[in-house]
């Protein structure tokens, strides 16, 4: 089924409610059994930053941190984050004070363009939660699920390695 039914039909269905944080607010949404994360943060909530790029969870353009792990949004179902913290791109950045794994992919050019960042710089900062990484090659490796046709491999690897201490220091989402 499409998140996309006409009015009428959707009031045929019963919505649930969630409550989850998003970007640092506590929200309570009524939807629809099959929502998924993606099309709710889209759709209804107006956060574009993450992108519905293969909506198959093969090239992490969706990508987005719940409880500071990253999830793919586009397989993720909306009912699944009840009671959740959810962190988008819209949500890194701290007023004007850009996230420093932001600063760190402006800094080395880790973009082209820019349709996979928001789930590439998502990625990395679940990827410096997990502290798994401490090279370039575990980096690429664990970087793997994020596709950029543009191929800024390189760019993006540098920038998540300037940045990972940073991050694994502050605790951040």
């Amino acid at each position: 089924m499409s998140a996309t039914l006409s009015e009428a039909t959707q009031a045929s269905f019963v919505r649930h409610p969630i409550r989850l944080t998003l970007n640092g607010q506590a929200r309570e949404l009524h939807v629809l059994p099959w929502t998924t994360l993606l099309d709710l943060l889209r759709e209804q909530l107006d956060l574009v930053g993450s992108k519905k790029g293969c909506d198959h969870g093969q090239c992490g353009a969706c990508t987005v941190l719940r409880n500071g792990k990253r999830i793919n949004a586009c397989l993720t179902l909306a009912v699944m984050c009840d009671g959740a913290e959810l962190t988008t791109i819209e949500g890194l950045a701290n007023g004007d004070q850009l996230h420093p794994m932001q600063q760190a992919f402006i800094k080395h050019d880790a973009f082209q363009c820019g349709y996979c960042t928001p789930g590439q710089i998502c990625s990395a900062v679940g990827l410096a939660n997990e502290g798994r990484a401490q090279t370039g090659g575990q980096i690429s490796e664990l970087m793997s699920g994020n596709l950029c046709r543009c191929g800024a491999y390189n760019n993006i690897r540098d920038a998540i390695e300037e940045a990972l201490p940073l991050c694994q220091q502050g605790g951040d989402q």
